[in-house]
């Protein structure tokens, strides 16, 4: 078990704010890797911290956990937070999401995979041929993304 569900163990369905990170991986050619959720939609890698890790670390992890990609250097793009990032989820799970955004040009190996488990599919897109289907809340994150 990991602390998230220790955590609702105690508080059950009762909102938390939770940490978690995102990470646009761009490739040489200035591609982004992006996933495809078992929900069908399209994001960047990411996910909560566990207790411990730094918010590096969990960028990482979470990275190559998700595409089978292991990435070196991020820099952050920004932290999102605040109302319009609520999550309730089907189980009746609430959480405020404060979420560390970074970027890593540096991709230092792995094979890109997907995991079957939060990862249908992962692949790397050009930024004007993105997926239409592109998780609401991960569009401000791409936009600031672009950016760099």
């Amino acid at each position: 078990m990991g602390y998230i569900e220790d955590l609702r163990k105690e508080v059950g369905n009762h909102p938390l704010i939770l940490v978690g990170v995102a990470v646009a991986v761009i490739n040489d050619k200035g591609e982004f890797l992006l996933q495809r959720r078992s929900d069908g939609l399209w994001g960047v890698p990411g996910g909560f911290m566990e207790l411990g890790e730094s918010t590096e670390e969990a960028g990482r992890r979470e990275v190559l956990e998700e595409t089978g990609i292991e990435v070196g250097n991020l820099d952050l793009v920004g932290v999102f937070s605040g109302e319009e990032y609520f999550v309730r989820l089907a189980n009746g799970d609430e959480f405020y999401p404060v979420t560390i955004a970074y970027t890593s040009r540096e991709v230092k190996g792995g094979v890109l995979k997907a995991d079957g488990h939060e990862t249908m599919d992962a692949k790397f897109f050009k930024h004007n041929e993105l997926p239409v289907k592109l998780n609401p809340l991960i569009k401000n994150l791409i936009r600031q993304f672009s950016n760099y």
